[in-house]
């Protein structure tokens, strides 16, 4: 399946999820939330042996349809001018979905839980591998994490704190796996009830 294709069917899946649960009754208020956030990761695994930083953000669209129980997909970009000091860069895109637990999701202050899996897609550097270095690859890609949402406004929240570990499989010329841990914040908009 494409990429295109499924993120297609993850949207789909979400909005199919919001029209199904509209139909009960108001007393389990549904919720859908878009957020875009400001990301910085924190990278251990470079060839180089040395630590570096990546800066992006994601645009994240998650649910609240049953007892703090939904499902959320996220897409994250972020950019790193050098591997360690290497003079390498690294532009990365991940696409992740999965499922998220929310306490408290009509309060003034909420906290989130949330697995995620999906694809990393590597351009416009350097993958080492077995039968030689390519400019792109992909790989599998898991995100574990939470944070905490400040609603302002029944329709609007800061995200005052978001943290993640990120786990991907792209070639490296090791073990062709990257731990990175993810911290960020951003704006949430709220829509339904």
């Amino acid at each position: 399946m494409s990429r295109t294709a499924r993120i297609a069917a993850c949207v789909l899946a979400l909005s199919s999820a919001a029209l199904l649960h509209a139909q009960k009754p108001a007393q389990t208020p549904y919720k859908l939330d878009l957020a875009v956030s400001y990301h910085s990761e924190y990278s251990l695994a470079a060839n180089t042996s040395q630590s570096f930083w990546l800066q992006g953000g994601s645009i994240e669209l998650g649910t609240n349809t049953w007892k703090g129980l939904g499902a959320v997909a996220n897409i994250s970009g972020l950019h790193a001018s050098s591997i360690g000091s290497s003079g390498i860069p690294l532009n990365l895109v991940t696409m992740t979905f999965g499922g998220r637990y929310r306490w408290h999701a009509d309060h003034k202050v909420s906290v989130f839980v949330e697995g995620l899996g999906g694809e990393a897609d590597g351009f416009k550097s350097l993958f080492p591998s077995l039968t030689g270095a390519q400019t792109s690859a992909n790989g599998f890609a898991t995100q574990t994490g939470g944070a905490i949402d400040y609603a302002f406004s029944p329709r609007f929240a800061i995200r005052p704190l978001e943290a993640s570990w990120v786990r991907m499989t792209l070639p490296n010329a090791t073990v062709s796996v990257q731990d990175d841990f993810r911290v960020g914040a951003g704006l949430v908009v709220k829509f339904g009830h």
